[in-house]
């Protein structure tokens, strides 16, 4: 759809929440120089929310603002659609709309394209519009926009990195106080850091939604969240941080995606979210707070880290708004849009083999429960060692995690996930150990 030159493109805004409020922000207080950048202006007309009574505090002379999502979408001044509503159905129906109705969308909806970006993508390529979506990963952080044109001459190897700023405050407390998790976890609610259900955050399902779009981008490689093996950090307490501090390590919830080249030529995908020990003097190891930071390996640039805020109101806006001026350009110069959404042009995004966590190996941390009896920790060392999992250092503290239980830590060697697995299979089973054995990941880097 091109746009008469000279004049402003006009947008719609679906859902007026923290975000939405934030596009208006920006819109306004920066309108000078987006105008210089762009050469005309872009101008919100239509505001469309359930809620049109609360005062958003944002001046909306000469904007409609009503209740009338599908009256917005169907406007012949509105060029751009928003849809910043959340969830699923709801929000597929009204870009889905848009896109029918010839209209370019930009969406922070990541849930939504990790389970129907297929559906979404292969609507907006028929009919020759643009889905934008680099506020669905890293918040402010223009990671998308890297990897789609920035590192688009590279092989990219791996992708890894703290993708969920919720959890990354949580770990970061819970390591300074050395309080338990839900203490920390009701302080981050209390400061708005954490929503009142923190599901989707602290069992790193909004870390996998990330991770998907993130494998697509990086190895055109078509996946839904639900594939991806995925763990949250509720299970984690005061004493694992004070042993991967002794081991010379931090803890940090990590979603990692990595392309293996078989000698065949045949690419396969790993993907996993848990949380994982990172060398203490790393750089991921040291983005505190509420921070996201991602690294990307190309197999010509090498290492390079994108670092900020990784969610919130003025931050998720700011890449909202970037998302507009690159559909607005092209509008106005009467191209097609950006390049493709995902990098890989539609037909070379496929499925590709996954993986699976049984077929990787590694160094774990683990923390066993168990009664303080003699033999234990000899019946604990036999089961790992006959399934394989050789025993680096072993730690165990008095002090009680449920009533006449002690921790026993253990640093592994190198040893399979499969190992693993039918060793802790055994261990959970022995009437001693009172507890499931918790197991951080160690990730060495490169």
């Amino acid at each position: 759809m091109a746009v008469k030159s000279g004049r402003s493109i006009g947008v719609g805004l679906i859902g007026f929440g923290t975000i939405g409020t934030g596009v208006v922000k920006v819109l306004a207080q920066n309108a000078a120089v987006i105008e210089q950048r762009l050469g005309f202006p872009l101008k919100m007309v239509a505001i469309a929310d359930l809620d049109t009574e609360t005062d958003r505090k944002v001046d909306l002379e000469g904007v409609r603002f009503d209740s009338d999502a599908e009256g917005l979408i169907a406007a012949p001044d509105v060029d751009i659609v928003i849809e910043l509503v959340g969830g699923y159905e709801v929000a597929k129906r009204f870009i889905l709309a848009a896109i029918a109705a010839g209209k370019p969308v930009v969406t922070a909806n990541k849930a939504l394209l990790a389970l129907h970006g297929k559906e979404i993508f292969a609507a907006a390529e028929a009919a020759g519009v643009d889905v934008a979506f680099e506020a669905a990963v890293g918040g402010g952080i223009p990671i998308l926009r890297s990897l789609r044109e920035g590192l688009s001459a590279n092989h990219i190897d791996s992708v890894l990195g703290i993708l969920n700023g919720t959890t990354n405050y949580v770990l970061t407390e819970m390591e300074r106080t050395e309080e338990d998790f839900e203490v920390v976890l009701k302080r981050a609610q209390e400061l708005g850091y954490a929503e009142a259900d923190p599901t989707f955050d602290v069992d790193g399902i909004d870390a996998a939604h990330k991770l998907a779009l993130l494998t697509a981008m990086a190895f055109g490689a078509e996946l839904t969240y639900e594939q991806i093996p995925t763990e949250g950090i509720r299970q984690l307490m005061p004493i694992d941080f004070e042993l991967a501090r002794d081991f010379g390590y931090k803890i940090k919830l990590l979603g990692i995606a990595k392309c293996r080249r078989e000698d065949d030529g045949v690419e396969c995908i790993e993907a996993r979210v848990h949380p994982t020990m990172v060398a203490a003097g790393s750089m991921l190891a040291n983005v505190d707070a509420a921070m996201n930071a991602i690294e990307v390996r190309g197999d010509a640039v090498g290492p390079t880290l994108y670092y900020g805020a990784g969610a919130g109101e003025m931050p998720t806006a700011s890449a909202v708004v970037a998302d507009l001026i690159e559909i607005a350009r092209e509008l106005q110069r009467g191209g097609s849009g950006p390049v493709a959404p995902l990098s890989y042009l539609p037909h070379h995004l496929v499925p590709k083999p996954l993986v699976g966590l049984e077929e990787l190996s590694g160094r774990f941390y683990l923390r066993f429960t168990a009664a303080d009896e003699p033999g234990v920790l000899g019946r604990i060392a036999g089961a790992l060692g006959d399934e394989g999992v050789g025993i680096q250092s072993v730690v165990q503290q008095g002090g009680a995690d449920s009533p006449g239980s002690v921790p026993i830590i253990v640093l592994t060697h190198e040893a399979s996930e499969a190992g693993l697995a039918a060793a802790l299979a055994r261990v959970d089973d022995e009437r001693e150990v009172t507890a499931p054995t918790v197991v951080v990941r160690i990730e060495e880097g490169e």
